[in-house]
């Protein structure tokens, strides 16, 4: 994302507002973008390695210490998960599916070899960190309050291995669109460097993920681009992930996405909710290998926490830029609205995708 929307806001008063701490005074719930902005309270709770993790608090937002030899700060051995908290229109306050997002932390804490929350113990403290900072959640439509929990090993270690101790914080702050007004995305396919390797850690939220894609990121931006679009490593034809986003293909009736397999591809639960979504609309959807020559013949869009659901509306390879069809009529538009709609409670969530907080 660009620099601009990193600065933390310095504007917004962390007094309680007017109407009894119902909102934080001074947002311009309006003009929300994804960017850093402090809210009341983080959520903490320690673990010892081989131990499992005890009842955590809440302390005020603010710096944290970390000693030099951390296993966070030098061997980057931490994941996070990214989920939203939704204010209804009569005023109830939605979590969506976090117990995905705690099977995939458990998942991911495996992988890097770390202990990692029950999915109890995680729901519980993402629920607590949401009602503790509960004024900041937007009103219906402007937005959502994203919750970040972030595992880390804050241990002391030298030697290349897993730290002695684990830390889990939750932090959140108040987004708007991540892309904003949900303009088609114009993506460029990166074809010299890769995101993630087959047996590597692309299929989990480690942060180690992240910072390797901001060079494509950012000579793509440089060039008009929306985000990167990046290739499998092995045989450099196939499509996987955009830089934070899935990505899914429609070629008639059939609804694909690049399958998990190769551990390679980040298993989103915006991703999963929106494959059950096309079923219920009557779409026969796969999960497999798609050649870079599937997408340029099809409609496409992205899915993820921050994103949502997002029209692609061109792809630009070497030489060669394919447009797609995007609007009302489009099935990206039509998969945003319903899923949406379960987030919010403007539809009925019949599957039981929706978690109340307050």
């Amino acid at each position: 994302m660009p620099a601009s929307d990193l600065q933390v806001s310095s504007e917004i008063s962390t007094k309680h507002s007017a109407d009894g701490g119902k909102y934080a005074d001074g947002v311009n719930w309006d003009d929300l973008s994804f960017k850093v902005t402090p809210t009341d309270y983080i959520y903490t709770m320690k673990c010892n390695d081989g131990d499992e993790f005890s009842q955590g608090y809440l302390i005020p937002h603010g710096n944290i210490e970390l000693c030099p030899f951390a296993g966070i700060l030098n061997y980057g051995q931490g994941l996070f998960e990214g989920l939203k908290a939704t204010r209804t229109e009569d005023g109830r306050i939605m979590l969506f599916r976090p117990k995905e997002n705690a099977l995939r932390m458990k998942m991911g804490a495996e992988r890097l070899c770390m202990p990692s929350p029950s999915i109890e113990q995680f729901i519980d403290a993402v629920k607590q960190t949401v009602i503790a900072n509960k004024r900041w959640v937007p009103p219906p439509g402007k937005g959502a309050l994203y919750i970040r929990p972030l595992l880390m090993g804050t241990g002391s270690v030298l030697g290349v291995g897993p730290a002695p101790e684990y830390t889990l914080l939750i932090y959140a702050c108040p987004v708007g669109i991540f892309h904003k007004g949900r303009a088609a995305l114009n993506l460029y396919v990166e074809d010299k460097l890769r995101r993630a390797t087959t047996g590597g850690a692309g299929g989990v939220k480690s942060i180690t993920n992240y910072a390797p894609v901001y060079k494509a990121q950012k000579e793509a931006r440089a060039k008009g681009f929306s985000d990167v679009l990046f290739l499998d490593s092995v045989t450099g034809k196939n499509i996987e992930e955009i830089s934070t986003a899935n990505i899914f293909i429609l070629k008639g009736n059939v609804v694909s996405t690049p399958a998990l397999i190769n551990g390679t591809v980040l298993p989103g639960v915006t991703r999963k909710s929106i494959m059950e979504i096309a079923l219920d609309f009557g779409y026969q959807v796969e999960e497999r290998v798609i050649p870079l020559e599937d997408l340029l013949q099809a409609e496409a869009f992205c899915t993820g926490t921050a994103v949502t659901v997002n029209p692609i509306g061109a792809v630009s390879y070497l030489t060669k830029r394919v447009e797609f069809r995007t609007g009302k009529e489009a099935l990206s538009q039509k998969l945003y609205e319903t899923l949406s709609g379960i987030q919010t409670g403007r539809l009925e969530d019949k599957k039981g995708w929706t978690l109340e907080v307050n």
